[in-house]
C-alpha cells in the first residue's frame, strides 16, 4: 500500500503543476483514465483519502485511473473546461453544474447524504452572536469559489450585508484554516463547510457558537466527461452505488466517512444557476 500511496503522492504532486495533457492516438484506446479531484484539501491529504477510492475503481473497470488535482479552484475549473483534462470529475456541486452546462458532463452518482450546507462561526466569548455582528468585522473564508465561500457571501447579501464593503473576507488555504484562523484570534469569525467544523477537534470547536447557516446544496457528484462510452459510465455508476454491499466496500466507505452513493439526478443540480452566476471563472 505504501507503494500506491507514493506513486499516488507523486501523481498528484506533478498534477498541481501546468503541463500539456498527454496526445492519445485517436484510434487507441486512452491509456488510462484521469481522476480530477477538485482541491479541497491538500494533494498528500486528497491521496490519503481518495487513492483506495481510485484504486477500487480501477481494479472494477480494468482500467489504469490516474489521480490528479490542480494548485486552486480556478485552475482546476479551467484544466476541466479548457482542457477537458479530466474523464471523471470529483468536484463542487455548483462546479459541476457549469461543467455538465457547458462542457457536457453527466453525473453518475452523488454521496449518500441529503446536501451541503455551510456555517459562520465565532468565539463564544467574542459577542458576535447574529449575523449583523459580523459588520466591520474578519471573516476567515476558503476560495472564492469554494461552495461554502459563494454560500455565504449569499447568506450575508440575504441579511442586508455587502460582502464586500461591509466586512472583510480573509481568504486561507483550507476550511479547517478558516477554523483554525479564527481559534487563534486572527480572524473575528469563520465560514466552513457544516461536516467540517462537527469533525474539528472538540478543543477547537467548543470554544465556538454557530452564528448563521447557509442554504443547503445538493451534495457533491462523482461525474464522467462526454467522450466516456455509455456502458463505461454505467459500470462506474454501478461500483460506486453497490459499495455498501460488500465488506471491502464498507470499509472504503468507512474511510470516506460517507454512508455510500446513490444515483445523481440532473434536476437536483440544475437549482444551481442562481450560483454560477456569482462566479468569476474567466
Amino acid at each position: 500500500m505504501s507503494g500506491l500511496f507514493g506513486t499516488c503522492i507523486l501523481a498528484l504532486l506533478l498534477a498541481v503543476l501546468p503541463y500539456p495533457a498527454l496526445a492519445e492516438t485517436p484510434q487507441q484506446p486512452p491509456a488510462y483514465l484521469t481522476f480530477g479531484f477538485l482541491p479541497i484539501v491538500s494533494p498528500e491529504r486528497l491521496v490519503k483519502r481518495f487513492a483506495p477510492l481510485t484504486a477500487y475503481l480501477s481494479r472494477e473497470l480494468g482500467i489504469k485511473i490516474r489521480m490528479e488535482t490542480a494548485p486552486d479552484f480556478l485552475t482546476f475549473v479551467r484544466r476541466t473546461h479548457d482542457e477537458k483534462r479530466y474523464d471523471i470529475l470529483f468536484t463542487a456541486p455548483h462546479l459541476y453544474y457549469l461543467a455538465h452546462r457547458d462542457h457536457g458532463y453527466h453525473a453518475v452518482a452523488r454521496v449518500d447524504r441529503p446536501g451541503m450546507q455551510a456555517v459562520i462561526v465565532a468565539p463564544r466569548t467574542h459577542g458576535i452572536t447574529t449575523v449583523e455582528d459580523l459588520r466591520g468585522k474578519r471573516l476567515a473564508t476558503t476560495d472564492p469559489l469554494a461552495l461554502a465561500t459563494v454560500l455565504v457571501r449569499a447568506r450575508l447579501r440575504e441579511a442586508g450585508i455587502d460582502p464586500d464593503r461591509d466586512l472583510t473576507l480573509i481568504p486561507t488555504p483550507s476550511h479547517n484554516a478558516s477554523l483554525l484562523s479564527t481559534y487563534q484570534g486572527v480572524t473575528d469569525a469563520a465560514a466552513l463547510i457544516l461536516p467540517l467544523f462537527r469533525r474539528a477537534s472538540p478543543d477547537i470547536r467548543k470554544p465556538m457558537r454557530i452564528v448563521a447557516k447557509t442554504r443547503m446544496a445538493p451534495h457533491m457528484p462523482i461525474a464522467v466527461a462526454p467522450w466516456i462510452d455509455a456502458a463505461t459510465a454505467n459500470r462506474i455508476e454501478q461500483a460506486l452505488i453497490t459499495l455498501n454491499r460488500s465488506t471491502e466496500g464498507r470499509t472504503l466507505l468507512s474511510h470516506l466517512d460517507w454512508p455510500g452513493f446513490v444515483p445523481a439526478r440532473e434536476e437536483e443540480y440544475a437549482t444551481l444557476g442562481w450560483i454560477s452566476r456569482q462566479l468569476k471563472v474567466h
